[in-house]
């Protein structure tokens, strides 16, 4: 059990994740993959690995439209987001 908490716990202190989070809270509206992708400098796959792990951790949402997916933070999503920005306002 200590290792998945701990696993958890790494993915917000990862550069990547937590400018997905800020960027989803950024503009309130579902975004798609490859956008955020650009948005955050990374792979689509790259990206959609990422999400997956958030998706898990129930920070974000994918709605299908189509074949296309949008992605949307939850309530808590938006909590996190919130805080990682507070924390980049602190140290900056």
């Amino acid at each position: 059990m200590i290792t998945k908490t701990k696993d958890n716990f790494d993915v917000f202190f990862r550069r990547k994740p937590a400018l997905m989070l800020v960027a989803l809270k950024r503009l309130s509206r579902a975004r798609y993959g490859s956008i955020l992708a650009k948005e955050v400098d990374c792979t689509y796959s790259h990206a959609v690995k990422i999400l997956q792990t958030l998706e898990k951790l129930n920070l974000v949402n994918f709605e299908r439209k189509g074949r296309i997916k949008l992605i949307k933070l939850t309530k808590k999503g938006i909590e996190v987001s919130s805080n990682i920005e507070n924390i980049k306002k602190l140290i900056d």
